[in-house]
């Protein structure tokens, strides 16, 4: 019965896998397919599961680095956190009683909004960025020196 279990566990990590392809149940997935071989031959199921997190874990630390260096190789990354405690220029009011705003950051224009709510900058006030959500820019005045 072991089996069974070790087998469906094996089918919903690779599915999960499959569904998301971010790597992180592919490992598992792994450590699923050894520790139902092993159920095969009748071993103990606490040896089982010894073997699955065993196995787990090797694939995960000696095969995921290389995994994420020539998989993911094309992915986009972004560093939006650098962005954080930047200067923008306001181009569009920002109000968020009326879900309006924009500033211009590193040449790009933002969908901006204020940190206050009841907070209000006209056009060409600088501000600070202090949180990126989605595409907005989390913005207060900048503080003078």
């Amino acid at each position: 019965m072991a089996a069974i279990y070790w087998l469906i566990g094996f089918v919903v990590l690779l599915g999960i896998e499959a569904a998301t392809m971010a790597l992180t149940t592919i490992w598992f997935a792994g450590g699923a397919l050894v520790a139902f071989v092993l159920a095969l031959f009748g071993v103990n199921t606490q040896v089982q599961l010894a073997i699955f997190v065993i196995v787990s874990f090797i694939l995960l630390f000696f095969t995921r680095p290389f995994a994420l260096r020539y998989v993911n190789r094309y992915t986009v990354k972004t560093n939006t956190d650098s962005l954080i405690g930047k200067y923008a220029r306001v181009t569009a009011e920002i109000n968020n009683l009326e879900s309006k705003g924009a500033a211009i950051l590193n040449g790009q224009e933002w969908t901006a909004r204020a940190q206050d709510d009841d907070s209000i900058y006209p056009v060409g006030v600088m501000v600070e960025v202090k949180e990126i959500k989605g595409v907005k820019l989390i913005v207060s005045r900048k503080q003078e020196d």
